[in-house]
Order: C-alpha cells, then structure tokens, then sequence
C-alpha cells in the first residue's frame, strides 16, 4: 500500500488517484502535476485505502481504476459518492465493454476515460469535471449507447412516458440537455447560449428535478436511454 499527501495549491483541483500499478501511478501523479490548475494530492493502491484518503482529504475529483485488488472500482465509487457527494469520480481504465460504462455511470461516476488518453486531455476532462460537466471517452461511447435495448417498433419510443417527461422541458431547458449528453460544463453551456453561468446552472438544476434525477450524468444517460432529445 502506497499513500502520499502534498500540500495543496490554491485554485487548483485536488485529485486522488486509486490504481494499483506503482508505475502508472507515479506516472499519472508526475504528468497531471505539470499543469497548473491540477494537484494531485494523494495516491492509493486499493480502494479501502483510497477511500480513507479521499475521508481525509475531500478532493475535487478521484482518478479511479476499475480493476482493482479486492474492493474493484465500481464498488468504490458507490462508496465514495455515498461519503463525499461533492468529489467527481473520473474512472480511466483500459475496459472498453458497453456494460462497464453503463456500470460505472449508474454508479456514479462523473466521467469514464480509457487509459490511452493523452495527458492534454485527461486534464481538461478533470478540469471540466470539476466544473460541473460530465464525458465519455468518444472510443466507447457507441458502444455505450449500443449496449442500450433497441425497441422492436421505432413507434415505441413515442411513449406517454416519454413524451411527459419532454413535455415538462422548455425549449431552452432542452437545448442544455443537449450540452449536458454531450457533456460540456455550465461554463461551456453559458458560452453556448450567450447567458450567465448562473443562468446556465439554473437551468441544469431545473432539468435535474423535471426528470427526477440526481445529477448531469444520470440526466444525460436518461435523455438518452428514453430518448428525450
């Protein structure tokens, strides 16, 4: 077990990250350091161990691997959301199955990234998670949204259900969600519709109520899964 904490810097996001390779983690910690509003601040091999730390420290956002030594990732991020609500989960794994992303954002993760990321773009998806957005690594998300039933009428999906729950929305109200499935922040959202960001996250916590969700990532994957938009 491996367990480091730095001090950390102002205006930055903390990150934890949980993954039981020393090699990847040492790596991980070295890289996401070189930018400027990122500081990791503690690292873990296992999760009973990450999750202790993530108790202590309350970072903004955890790096968490799925395939972990006894508790795997899953079971921890149901943990970490249960304990820290206000900590993103950012799972980066290199398991590319449609069930495993479905999994991980039922559980409560905030973003799923494979590990073939690029540095540059990890740490924008950790900025823009901290933010607020949610994101699905573009290698799986087709198989993602495949891994969703298709209807054996397309006439089906004009359920009652359906059409309440688009009736509930505004025009302007759906047109975030729309940001919201492509998983851009409210900042990006406020640029997009020329509004305030306070404007911008009105709207979301409006549509999270409409739909009976609890957070952006549970409304993205139900205007998907019940084809809202």
């Amino acid at each position: 077990m491996v367990v480091t904490e730095t001090i950390q810097k102002k205006e930055t996001v903390s990150v934890v990250i949980i993954e039981d390779y020393k090699l990847t983690r040492v790596g991980l910690k070295s890289t996401l350091n070189e930018y400027e509003h990122i500081n990791v601040v503690g690292e873990a091999e296992d999760a009973n161990e990450g999750i202790k730390l993530i108790e202590k420290l309350n970072p903004d956002v955890v790096l968490m691997d799925l395939g972990l030594p006894g508790m795997n990732g899953l079971e921890a991020t149901l943990k970490v959301k249960e304990k820290n609500r206000g900590t993103k989960v950012i799972i980066l794994t290199s398991h590319e199955r449609g069930e495993e992303v479905i999994a991980a954002l039922g559980a409560g993760a905030n973003a799923y990234c494979l590990k073939d990321i690029t540095p540059e773009t990890l740490s924008e998806v950790i900025k823009n998670v901290a933010d607020g957005a949610c994101w699905v690594d573009p290698a799986v998300s087709s198989v993602a949204l495949n891994f969703f039933p298709k209807p054996e009428n397309i006439t089906l999906l004009q359920t009652t259900e359906v059409q309440d729950a688009r009736a509930q929305l505004t025009e302007r109200e759906l047109e975030v969600l729309r940001h919201l499935v492509k998983g851009k922040s409210n900042t990006e959202i406020a640029k997009e519709l020329i509004v305030s960001v306070h404007t911008a996250k009105a709207h979301v916590c409006s549509i999270l109520q409409k739909l009976c969700v609890d957070d952006r990532v549970q409304a993205a994957v139900k205007a998907i899964k019940e084809n809202i938009i």
